[in-house]
């Protein structure tokens, strides 16, 4: 995508942080609060040893600030004051310490910097009853994280509905992630190793591994068949028959989560393939305010089995492959989840301010999102037909196998399974925009 123009981003950037003040006064006010406190988190390490673990800042940290790499740092929300951020940058020699704050962001914030963790509580102490957000671990003398429901849920319910700012870290995110995807499609056609493929991908986003929003699921073969395939081999197989790559990247903490699956020619998985991104597109088409995602779940069952009945896997109705439970042992997860600062971006289930939640559909216990969508959300739609041993053999003890065709089956089989995964932003009216699919169409 081309660059952003510095004034344009500024704008976007102070409309942003103008939101979130209004947000954090509006949850304040309704729990009986006078300020917010937000921790960045500490760094973490193995038990028993001396090694840290990769730092993960406190989601609420970085919906205000860029910083991803930044613990022991605070953020002071106030109504009618400008935001106080904390900065810790110690003197160190062991480690690379955090650079002097610069960029775009810095004239927004009263920014204090500081050397020591704990020289930061004088600055933390402001008057009031205050809503501290964080993990215990994070406590620094009389600052003790709360998280106070009270405030916590109205601003985990409005953070499903992006800001303009966010929306273009977003697409800068599937932009990083388009391009590496490509990359490991190209490592794949030269019969690389799954290590190798992975590292393909890392080398074209320009990240470290432990620079991914997620690990990436890198899966040959039948190694696609296991949802979140966490290995990745060092040897590449004899014969390289599919890749499925479920992976992103980010964008000052904004995640981007894309999956493609490719085939070696083989002509029935690649109709398999095909039957797949036709179905992923009609779904990723019902996007739109004032949808039930539960509905769109739902749906994508109904296109699993068009395509089985389509390819001939199963010779059933439509309708009674629903019923009978068929399809779920070719789909046997959601089609989604909200997107954000984190993968599974938090709130999927609130039924509202308060809180609550909002049951998923009988018979569905995987689903992330059940939310009906409003204008900002931004959405997975990764639709997926598996060919999963140990569903296939439960499937085997039920009347409706002898409508399944078998030696189909075991021929794809060896392919594992195909998804196909778009980041989707819904929009106020009209068709959504498709973050994903515009960030490949940029590239080729």
């Amino acid at each position: 995508m081309s660059p952003v123009d510095s004034n344009a981003l500024n704008e976007l950037y102070k409309a942003h942080l103008a939101e979130q003040q209004r947000r954090t006064e509006h949850a304040l006010q309704r729990g009986g609060f006078d300020a917010l406190l937000i921790a960045s988190g500490i760094e973490k390490f193995a038990f028993l040893d001396d090694r840290p673990y990769v730092f993960q800042p406190n989601p609420h940290f970085k919906l205000w600030v860029p910083l991803i790499r930044h613990p022991d740092s605070w953020l002071v929300i106030r109504p009618g004051h400008k935001p106080r951020l904390v900065y810790v940058q110690p003197e160190d020699y062991w480690h690379v310490p955090p650079e002097a704050p610069s960029g775009f962001w810095v004239d927004h914030f009263e920014l204090i910097v500081v050397r020591k963790p704990e020289e930061a509580l004088p600055y933390l102490q402001v008057p009031g009853t205050l809503a501290i957000v964080g993990e215990a671990d994070a406590a620094l003398g009389d600052i003790v994280p709360n998280n106070p429901p009270e405030v916590l849920n109205p601003l985990h319910y409005a953070r499903a509905a992006k800001t303009g700012y966010e929306l273009l870290r977003l697409r800068e995110a599937s932009a990083l992630g388009a391009t590496a995807h490509l990359a490991s499609q190209r490592a794949f056609g030269e019969g690389r190793s799954e290590s190798a493929i992975h590292n393909a991908y890392l080398d074209a986003c320009g990240f470290a591994e432990r620079d991914l929003p997620y690990g990436n699921i890198v899966a040959l073969n039948e190694h696609a068949a296991v949802l979140h395939y966490q290995y990745q081999d060092q040897q590449a197989p004899a014969q390289s028959l599919s890749l499925l790559v479920d992976a992103g990247a980010h964008s000052c903490g904004y995640a981007s989560d894309i999956t493609r699956t490719t085939g070696n020619g083989d002509a029935s998985f690649q109709a398999l393939i095909d039957a797949m991104e036709a179905a992923q597109l009609r779904l990723v088409d019902r996007v739109r305010a004032g949808v039930d995602y539960r509905d769109i779940h739902l749906a994508s069952h109904r296109e699993t089995a068009g395509v089985l009945r389509q390819l001939g896997i199963v010779k059933m109705d439509e309708e009674a492959m629903l019923a009978q439970g068929v399809t779920s042992t070719f789909l046997p997860h959601g089609i989604g989840h909200l997107l954000g600062l984190q993968v599974h971006d938090i709130g999927g289930f609130m039924a509202g301010e308060d809180g609550g939640t909002i049951a998923k559909p009988d018979g569905h216990p995987y689903l992330r999102l059940t939310r009906v969508l409003q204008p900002g959300m931004v959405v997975t739609i990764e639709p997926g037909l598996y060919f999963i041993p140990m569903l296939l053999d439960k499937l085997r003890a039920t009347p409706a196998a002898a409508n399944v065709d078998w030696a189909l089956v075991k021929h794809l089989s060896a392919f594992g399974g195909v998804r196909i995964e778009d980041d989707v932003a819904c929009r106020e009216t009209g068709a959504p925009e498709n973050l994903t699919r515009d960030a490949f169409a940029a590239l080729i």
